[in-house]
């Protein structure tokens, strides 16, 4: 492995560190968190938005829907977003730099909303949301703490539900695949996400566009600093000919030239 890489590895595990340890710092008050979820229901009231009962509840009474969007949510969150990011450094090198950025700081902003805006997810409100994860942890790897595995559910925050980067990073990689895979592809998979956040009980419909607008953020920000970068030294430098290449001159040469 290049050196290269074992810098983007380096860089890629500390983001993932510091993704889960600002979530675990992130205050765990529940009434608090639930507060802020009561301000974020009544906001999507006064917009029409407020669909995530009649969601959840369609969801959790379809056995095949909830172990489909269990399976979703705990799983390709942590497969598609790593996958695509190496795909970008293996296959198309020139766009991997915004890209990698783009996701660095998008991320980054959300991790700054967990620990200042802790919000209780619809699951630990009360009030007849179902917890579906819960409902069908016998089915797979995962626990009643979301889609941490059983037995770690301790080493995760589950008010970090404001925004959702599970929705932000979907929408990364839509972004990432734009002129490789037909787009609709890369929206359908975003689309879905957000429905399975919020079929799962696991986030509130502003959460999902909250995290758009956060990795919006870091793809305007990584962009605009990729086109402010120079060309690579290599495409700048000045190919002079190598000695031996030079044409060989005769004295004889030299002298008829100068006769004529």
């Amino acid at each position: 492995m290049t050196r290269r890489g074992v810098r983007e590895i380096a860089l890629l595990l500390a983001l993932f560190g510091a993704y889960s340890g600002a979530r675990m710092l992130a205050d765990t008050d529940l009434a608090a968190a639930r507060r802020h979820a009561g301000g974020v229901l009544e906001l999507e009231r006064l917009f029409g938005l407020d669909v995530e009962a009649g969601v959840n509840h369609a969801v959790s009474a379809t056995p095949w829907a909830a172990a489909g969007m269990s399976f979703w949510y705990a799983a390709l969150h942590y497969l598609v977003t790593p996958l695509v990011l190496l795909w970008l450094y293996r296959r198309h090198r020139d766009r991997y730099p915004a890209a990698r950025n783009a996701l660095v700081i998008g991320s980054a902003l959300g991790l700054i909303g967990y620990v200042l805006l802790p919000t209780a997810p619809p699951r630990l409100m009360g009030g007849g949301y179902a917890d579906v994860l819960a409902s069908t942890a016998d089915l797979g790897w995962w626990s009643s703490h979301a889609s941490a595995p059983a037995g770690l559910g301790s080493f995760t925050n589950e008010l970090a539900a404001m925004p959702s980067l599970h929705v932000g990073w979907a929408f990364w990689v839509a972004w990432s695949l734009r002129g490789v895979l037909p787009r609709i592809i890369g929206f359908l998979y975003a689309g879905i996400t957000a429905a399975v956040v919020v079929g799962t009980g696991n986030h509130w419909v502003l959460d999902a566009v909250a995290g758009v607008a956060v990795v919006t953020a870091g793809i305007v920000v990584a962009s605009r600093r990729q086109r402010r970068v120079p060309p690579a030294a290599a495409d700048q430098r000045v190919v002079r000919p190598r000695l031996e290449d030079a044409p060989v001159v005769h004295h004889r040469d030299l002298v008829g030239a100068a006769d004529r």
